[in-house]
């Protein structure tokens, strides 16, 4: 009798934590299902260069999983059920299909967050997602010269959309709004360095601006004036997917799934959460980012504990930190900024075309651990699951 693992998502971490599974545990053990709306994988973290007019290869799923007994179902999920260990699906031609599961990894991941700011929905675009940057690749490629675009929100995703947007159409006016001091996070140098590009690019940075409503050709800001804005980008956070909080799993208040240190949900044991849909901690108890940085490791560590419990092997003690933040700045500019395994900027930093190169083989790396998702453990590390108790007994499979 297989054991039946349900992954929702095929995002960074859905797609390497299904990969990974199928690399530790043997397939007459288990069975491991992929849930996700499209056949293709999303480099989200490159949707700002989608949305300047480049081209990105495709990746397909069937041909990532390909002979690794992964079995990909392309639907949209409707409903988890955690207490009947169920998942209800929707596919293209609206037919519902109820999967039932031993083992759910949920990645449903997330996706950009309107703040609630009056006209945002209506009027601003966003990069979020892959049909969000194709929206704005269509607009911004039919707005003639001149034209005022504002890419609101100063945090990673915002500086490189303001900065691939201005190198790309350097005959538009360009600006950004930051509701705090430009790049406040970042190490003097970076801040520097930051700056610097910006300027270059003739980008206008509008520092300590709030914006408070999105209307057709300019946003209103906190103090009562206007910046006009032919095209507004929203890029100031993002929101998880919603059914996590319809369910009966343990969320917070924001609706993320609240995991131990094994991507373990600690209301229900036999839910593994990973990326931005789960609420993990890192050195001193910080909540991770939501980040391709922190789903990665995620999506590793839920991944090697689901296959220790299920094969009675030694749980993983690694712990989740980070070394640095990469930030492209157009495709000829970088910032690579140290930091503490919390997350703080030190003082080093690598800057210019250097640091472009380097956040250019982050990308790569992540989508090659995504495209090869059975080739980053070696095979001995696959492990072969206890006798299956009776099915009377299924419910006390390890999860």
């Amino acid at each position: 009798m297989q054991h039946r693992i349900v992954v929702l998502g095929a995002g960074y971490s859905g797609a390497i934590a299904a990969g990974r599974l199928a690399r530790r545990l043997h397939r007459e053990d288990v069975a491991i299902t992929l849930v996700n709306a499209e056949p293709d994988f999303v480099e989200r973290i490159r949707m700002h260069q989608l949305a300047t007019g480049q081209d990105l290869r495709a990746r397909p799923f069937a041909e990532m999983f390909a002979g690794t007994g992964v079995e990909l179902r392309l639907a949209r999920v409707t409903a988890v059920d955690a207490d009947r260990r169920t998942v209800t699906t929707v596919d293209a031609g609206e037919a519902t299909e109820v999967l039932e599961y031993d083992t759910l990894v949920y990645a449903l991941g997330s996706a950009w967050n309107d703040q609630g700011v009056p006209g945002t929905a209506g009027h601003a675009h966003q990069i979020a997602t892959r049909p969000g940057a194709l929206r704005l690749r269509e607009r911004l490629a039919a707005l003639p010269a001149g034209e005022p675009v504002l890419v609101v929100g100063g945090g990673l995703t915002g500086l490189e959309a303001v900065t691939e947007i201005a190198e790309a159409r350097p005959d538009l006016a360009v600006s950004l709004a930051a509701r705090g001091a430009l790049g406040d996070w970042l190490s003097a140098k970076g801040r520097r360095h930051l700056r610097k590009v910006l300027d270059g690019l003739g980008v206008t940075v509008h520092e300590h601006t709030a914006v408070t409503a999105v209307a057709a050709d300019r946003v209103t800001t906190a103090e009562g004036g206007t910046i006009p804005a032919a095209v507004t980008v929203w890029t100031t956070g993002f929101a998880v997917h919603p059914i996590a909080r319809a369910s009966t799993l343990e969320v917070t208040g924001s609706g993320r799934i609240v995991v131990d240190g094994t991507m373990r949900s600690v209301s229900h044991p036999d839910v593994y959460a990973v990326g931005d849909a789960a609420l993990a901690t890192g050195p001193g108890d910080k909540p991770l980012r939501m980040s391709c940085a922190s789903g990665a490791p995620m999506a590793w560590q839920a991944a090697d504990a689901l296959a220790a419990r299920l094969t009675g092997g030694k749980l993983p003690k690694v712990p989740l930190r980070y070394y640095n933040q990469c930030i492209s700045l157009g495709r000829g500019q970088g910032l690579i900024q140290y930091v503490t395994a919390d997350d703080r900027a030190v003082r080093a930093a690598l800057t210019g075309r250097t640091a472009a190169l380097y956040k250019e083989l982050v990308c790569k790396g992540a989508a090659w651990a995504v495209a090869n998702p059975t080739l980053a453990l070696p095979t001995r590390t696959r492990r072969t699951l206890p006798k299956p108790a009776p099915a009377t007994e299924r419910t006390a499979t390890p999860a």
